[in-house]
């Protein structure tokens, strides 16, 4: 059974009225159809910029009254020259694509509606680039669409008539469109006449005309209302708008002709339009719409430049208009009418035919629960890339997590863990992008992500349940785990419940391809995945432009990278395909205080503890006075919701003899270097200058900087959450991050705050590292020796 949307977008814009009142209706039909769905809304005008908005209706005006035939020319072009209209619609689709950018982000809707043509056009943009994996539809309130309109990344757009479907067609011949009933909200709808005309205060005898120009009332209004005089109707009623200008002059005029009403803006729109026989306009948008919804024979009076017309000739092809090109036109069409009862029976009836063949517009709306994204490659970005190609047999690029949780309920059975955690990943999976995607590889090519809508939870989800309590058993059970590599026929992240019958202790062992993402990602999605209360989703980091200064700092950073020499060399062993890992807490209160007291930041405090504990396993060392470490830090780009948006940048870490305070205030200072003069800016620059390299050449540049050539260990330190997190019922108390190593690297270190405990997860290839059990042990060491080190004064 298809699950509702949980989270609708309308991407629509104030320009006029009309875009507005198509969203409104499809904001109305969702809240009837799913009425556990957030509505929120987005003016694609003011996020392109806060002058957007009234410029482009400035112009809009301006070519409709003063200058129609720039107008014209400028819609012809678009169908004459389809250069010119791709070019139109690259432009606008990145200029509001990436001013839509941040809102998905933050909103994460998991359908999209669009009533807006450039906001339609931002968003093809950022389906093409692969950002966007939400169904996308798009609602043409305009009988004729044209090519600013119609996209062939869009899922859905719907049209208005049968020939409306031929026009998206010319327009993009591979896009996807079905006909809708008229997106109006149910306000709208054929009712009685004279119960109409009693709400709105009106002559419940007689005939009425009524005029309606949208709500900036332009066009030929006084024309068509003169030419309505002329004949023998009642009354004519005028809603100008907002045009106070239009309204004053016709107030002049009715008091010459007690049969002319006008009025400005009115909020009873349904009202008038129903207590109408006949509703004339001038560019055949929602105006239009809403009066073939209430059943009302509709008449196109001298439209307007460049869509009107395209409109106005359409709707009178489908028999839903009558078309009248100047103020006689009118004159004679509204004469019969009115003289002739069966001509406006008929024209009638035309009508309510037509809504009866589209059905209801709810019911349409409805539908798009079902809509889905079709299953489209896109390419890795540079950064995730960069881990598909470092990832081989001996080296896999598969980071991990042990989480461990204690819960009192004894009487929940592997079992009904199991059940637990198979419907969070059936229910919560698809709505998390790094869960849903696999990789495709074809060789001597770039790598694919391919979005993957279904998948069985077995082939992602398992258990084991322990028969002692004797820890060579669990240590067992993880090596293993963590050391099985990845399927690529699926989404690649795998995760296992460890625990034994009637114990305190739950373990859950996740692993995921690097190129998913950082472990900030990894983390972010988990919770999402299993907690009870799941987060929000994180607040999207905004990239920073580029200007001079981030410029030269990025050129500084490239200066220093370009100077680093390759890593100190080390007594070496041979390269295995065997892991070994070891797990420990360090309390995270002591951790904070430790370093607040010696006034350095956390990471600088861990990598101080990693030096000395690599210190004391060789205290007798006299060769080797540092080891070079990777450490990965933020770019401040992108967001937590998929991919790695971290870069690595060289420390070295002194070993020898010397005082842990010193030691420590060493590491202090050369992380400070490192993380200094653009380094971090200046390694996601390379990453992303190594991606435009043909796929072998991006291969071979991988595999040949990201190995121990250049750097010795792996230590990722990254900051958690303080609040509890419960899982089934259970508290998160430690998470311990499972790092994957490089070419010749035999050590990698990660470190996780994670509520009270700081976790460290060590990970070493016994071919290169072979005391791992005993690291762990000196890392307890070496930090109970900084933190019981009399703090120093800063520079000493």
């Amino acid at each position: 059974m298809t699950q509702p949307p949980r989270r609708l977008l309308l991407v629509s814009a104030t320009i006029g009225e009309g875009h507005n009142a198509t969203a409104r209706a499809v904001e109305e039909a969702a809240r009837a159809r799913w009425p556990e769905c957030t509505v929120t809304w987005a003016d694609a005008l003011e996020l392109m910029g806060s002058w957007v908005p009234r410029t482009f209706q400035r112009i809009y005006v301006t070519n409709v009254e003063s200058t129609p035939w720039l107008y014209d020319f400028f819609y012809a072009a678009l169908w004459r020259q389809r250069w010119f209209a791709d070019g139109c619609r690259r432009f606008v689709g990145s200029w509001c694509g990436r001013r839509l950018r941040p809102l998905l982000a933050a909103r994460r809707p998991d359908l999209i509606v669009s009533t807006y043509p450039l906001g339609t056009a931002g968003l093809d943009w950022l389906r093409r680039r692969g950002e966007l994996d939400a169904p996308i539809a798009a609602v043409i309130s305009d009988f004729a669409p044209h090519p600013f309109w119609v996209y062939s990344e869009i899922d859905l757009h719907y049209v208005m008539s049968e020939n409306g479907l031929r026009a998206a067609h010319r327009a993009q011949p591979r896009s996807v469109h079905a006909v809708s009933a008229p997106p109006v909200e149910t306000r709208f709808r054929p009712r009685e006449k004279s119960a109409a005309r009693r709400d709105c205060g009106l002559p419940t005898e007689g005939r009425i005309l009524l005029i309606s120009c949208g709500s900036l009332g332009f066009g030929s209004v006084e024309r068509a209302a003169d030419a309505a005089l002329r004949t023998g109707i009642d009354h004519v009623v005028v809603l100008c708008g907002h045009n106070e200008p239009l309204l004053r002059r016709l107030r002049d005029r009715a008091e010459q002709d007690a049969r002319l009403i006008p009025l400005s803006w009115v909020r009873d729109v349904p009202a008038y339009t129903a207590a109408a026989d006949v509703v004339v306009t001038n560019a055949g948008g929602a105006t239009a719409l809403e009066a073939l919804a209430c059943g009302r024979p509709v008449l196109m009076v001298e439209p307007i430049a460049g869509h009107g017309r395209a409109n106005a000739r359409l709707m009178a092809e489908a028999g839903l208009a009558e078309l009248c090109e100047d103020g006689d036109a009118l004159t004679r069409t509204l004469h019969l009418l009115i003289t002739e009862p069966a001509a406006l029976r008929d024209a009638e009836q035309r009508v309510l035919d037509h809504l009866a063949a589209t059905g209801r517009f709810a019911d349409q709306v409805a539908e798009l629960a079902h809509l889905r994204v079709p299953s489209k490659p896109r390419r890795l970005r540079g950064q995730d890339a960069f881990f598909v190609h470092a990832d081989t047999p001996v080296v896999p690029q598969q980071t991990g997590a042990v989480l461990s949780l204690s819960t009192t309920d004894r009487a929940m059975t592997t079992a009904d863990w199991i059940d637990h955690l198979g419907r969070l990943i059936s229910t919560r999976a698809p709505d998390l992008p790094m869960l849903r995607h696999r990789l495709s590889t074809p060789p001597g090519h770039r790598p694919y992500w391919v979005p993957v809508r279904e998948f069985t939870v077995s082939e992602h989800l398992s258990h084991h349940e322990l028969r002692t309590a004797d820890p060579a058993e669990r240590e067992k059970v993880e090596r293993e785990f963590f050391t099985a590599p990845l399927r690529r026929d699926r989404p690649p992240w795998s995760m296992k419940l460890v625990r034994r019958p009637g114990a305190e202790l739950v373990t859950i062992l996740v692993k995921m391809h690097h190129a998913l993402g950082d472990g900030l990602v990894m983390t972010s999605s988990l919770l999402r995945l299993l907690a009870d209360s799941p987060p929000q989703a994180p607040a999207p980091v905004v990239p920073v432009p580029s200007h001079p200064r981030r410029a030269a700092a990025v050129l500084r950073g490239l200066l220093s990278l370009a100077a680093t020499s390759t890593a100190p060399t080390a007594t070496r062993g041979s390269s295995t395909s065997a892991r070994r890992f070891a797990w420990l807490e360090l309390p995270a209160e002591e951790v904070r205080a430790c370093a607040a007291a010696h006034r350095v930041s956390r990471s600088a405090l861990l990598l101080a503890t990693l030096a000395e504990a690599l210190h004391r396993l060789d205290e007798n060392n006299t060769t080797q006075h540092s080891i070079r470490a990777m450490v990965p830090r933020s770019t401040g780009e992108g967001n937590d919701e998929f991919g790695n948006h971290t870069a690595g940048v060289p420390v070295d870490l002194p070993l020898g003899q010397m005082v842990p305070r010193r030691r420590l205030n060493e590491v202090a200072a050369r992380l400070a270097h490192s993380q200094g003069h653009g380094r971090p800016a200046a390694a996601a620059a390379v990453l992303r200058a190594l991606a435009a390299l043909p796929a072998p050449l991006h291969a071979e540049a991988v595999r040949a900087t990201y190995r121990a050539r250049f750097f010795r260990t792996i230590v990722s330190i990254m900051p958690g959450g303080f609040d509890t997190t419960l899982v089934a019922g259970a508290p998160l108390h430690t998470v311990h991050p499972v790092l994957p190593l490089a070419d010749g690297v035999g050590l990698a270190v990660g470190m996780f705050h994670w509520n009270e405990r700081t976790g460290i997860g060590v990970t070493t290839d016994p071919g290169l590292f072979a005391d791992v059990d005993e690291l762990a042990d000196q890392l307890r060491h070496a930090f109970t020796a900084l933190r019981d080190a009399e703090p120093a004064d800063v520079g000493s």
